[in-house]
């Protein structure tokens, strides 16, 4: 047999992992050296993730593939690391791209710069809105991505029965997914009621997934609950939002994914967990982060340095982002830079700032040539959003004895207040009051189902007029609305379905700063770049209102999960997740 001419090696590796006796005889003999390797990185320094040394080495690569570390290496092609940093390329383990507001490919054009090789993502929102059509969407574009997207498919559509959403998706649907190579197994199991009391329908999923990854979703949940909830085969929780509540999950056998997102933010708070004998069962994740705060902050490589700065030994952050990460979702091919394993490899300029000069996915370069040469995939939902036109009247709340529920917001939190509030009355309806700082949220139904609308109130917005408006509202996706006047909700809610989604800012009736979101309602056809640009006079007229939150968007979008304590809103009415029914 023939090693020394690439043109013996098949140009891909075939399904399911399997490699032929051509690729693996030229890997071998690149990797002891008898012929040259496809390409070398000369002159790294290998940070090694068993005892944190630095290394003076080459990295020889075959394909999408490591074959030689520890020596030194002619290649085909050679980059110069001239001395720079190697480490392997970060996974962020559970993440929504539409909540980063773009499409797949222009994620991986944010993300993939910044070190991010291998991305797990539910397409939960677009399959909450068009159902199989999304996530065929979504496997699509990982198909040709030069980043490795792998797909978890989504276990609740709907999350609950306490909402509309666009579609319903049962375990008969997601099974024929289940085999797809970019897909690993079942994504975050949000109805965990649902589960401790054996719903059918979440029996019937756990039981399609079982002995596949099982994500999961565990707020709060606690003592003989949690061991119920793991009994059916859950495996991970990025839900955690407390040293306590994450040591006792780690030590009944979860690998708990630190999230820090655009509105949840959790690594401050578990900061203390991360060290060398932890290091194995956590991982990191975003969940949701828009393109502002990517650009302002970063993604993963934002989370290592902000973990380092606050003194967490770097071998243990740096297994955290690749290593346990990947052993957590069964990827034994990566999260390690090692002969035979994926060459997903990112250089470093400084190791503790984790700033990134240079990304490899899968041996291919994070770079504009290989963005440009990927296959374009249409887009999906056009015209998601079917509400009807609005007026004031809509947004009214008929007056009624005694105080009211009230949504209470924790800023840097999706877990929101249940509390209770004494509102004043006009003409018998319930109205805002600017002292308590409280104003109302309302709900439109807006996937053609039933055109429903439902009101109530919320605090710590501090907003003190006008309205700001959003179709992305999780999990169902309905509109969301937060505002003063009723005139003003209705304008936002309008613009909204003019645009066919996205976001908007009203002050009475005029539109003061808006960013469409046609894709489902929940994606720009725009590029990251100019999402980026939209959001900035979006948070600044949100601001002119008084609002005070940093993300106002995204925390409207939570608004609407009641999967989430303690009390949410739904086009059905206000929902009392403690009590898992309406209010």
């Amino acid at each position: 047999m023939s090693i020394g001419s690439k043109e013996d090696v098949a140009p891909a590796v075939p399904p399911h992992g399997m490699v032929t006796p051509a690729v693996l005889a030229r890997r071998i003999a690149a990797g002891t050296g008898e012929v040259p390797a496809d390409l070398v990185i000369a002159n790294a320094r290998l940070y090694c993730l068993v005892t944190g040394e630095l290394i003076d080495t080459d990295i020889a690569i075959v394909g999408d593939t490591v074959v030689g570390t520890h020596g030194r290496y002619a290649g085909e092609r050679t980059i110069d690391a001239a001395g720079r940093i190697a480490v392997p390329g970060f996974i962020d383990t559970h993440c929504h791209v539409e909540s980063s507001l773009i499409t797949p490919f222009e994620f991986e054009r944010c993300v993939l710069p910044r070190g991010v090789t291998t991305a797990i993502c539910d397409p939960h929102e677009i399959a909450n809105v068009l159902g199989a059509e999304g996530i065929r969407y979504f496997l699509a574009s990982a198909e040709r991505m030069v980043m490795d997207l792998r797909v978890q498919l989504s276990s609740c559509v709907p999350a609950t029965h306490l909402e509309t959403s666009g579609a319903t998706l049962t375990a008969a649907d997601l099974v024929p997914f289940m085999d797809h190579p970019k897909v690993i197994g079942l994504a975050e199991f949000m109805n965990f009621p649902g589960v401790i009391h054996r719903d059918a329908g979440c029996l019937d999923k756990l039981s399609a997934f079982s002995g596949r990854h099982i994500d999961g979703h565990a707020p709060l949940l606690r003592g003989l609950a949690l061991n119920g909830y793991l009994s059916a085969g859950i495996r991970t929780d990025h839900e955690t939002t407390t040293p306590e509540e994450a040591r006792e999950k780690l030590a009944k056998g979860m690998h708990i994914l630190i999230r820090e997102g655009s509105v949840s933010k959790d690594l401050h708070a578990l900061l203390g967990l991360i060290d060398r004998d932890t290091s194995p069962f956590l991982a990191f994740c975003t969940d949701d982060r828009n393109p502002l705060d990517i650009a302002e902050e970063g993604h993963l490589d934002f989370m290592i340095r902000t973990a380092i700065a606050h003194g967490r030994d770097p071998l243990a952050v740096y297994r955290c982002a690749t290593l346990s990460a990947a052993r957590a979702f069964g990827l034994s091919d990566r999260g390690f830079i090692g002969p035979g394993k994926r060459a997903d490899i990112v250089l470093l300029d400084d190791l503790h700032a984790c700033t990134v000069s240079l990304t490899l996915a899968g041996g291919r370069q994070g770079d504009a040539a290989a963005f440009a040469a990927r296959e374009p995939v249409p887009v999906v939902g056009r015209g998601s959003v079917n509400s009807r036109r609005l007026i004031a009247e809509d947004f009214a709340v008929k007056a009624r004895p005694g105080p009211v529920s009230v949504i209470g917001v924790v800023p840097g939190k999706i877990i929101t207040g249940h509390l209770t509030r004494q509102l004043p009355e006009t003409d018998g309806t319930l109205r805002a009051d600017l002292a308590q700082d409280v104003v109302k949220v309302s709900v439109i139904e807006r996937h053609g189902r039933h055109n429903g609308i439902a009101t109530g109130f919320v605090h710590g917005f501090g907003m003190q007029r006008g309205a700001i408006a959003s179709s992305v509202g999780h999990d169902s996706h309905n509109l969301c609305v937060v505002g003063v006047d009723e005139a003003a909700m209705a304008a936002a809610a309008n613009r909204l379905i003019a645009l066919g989604g996205g976001f908007c800012v009203c002050e009475g009736d005029t539109v003061l700063a808006e960013l469409a979101l046609p894709i489902a309602g929940l994606m720009s056809e725009g590029s990251f770049e100019e999402v980026h640009d939209a959001l900035i006079p979006l948070r600044a007229a949100a601001r002119s209102l008084g609002v005070t939150l940093g993300e106002p968007f995204l925390q409207v979008a939570f608004l609407t999960l009641p999967v989430i304590p303690h009390l949410k809103i739904t086009d059905l009415g206000m929902v009392d997740v403690d009590r898992f029914a309406l209010v």
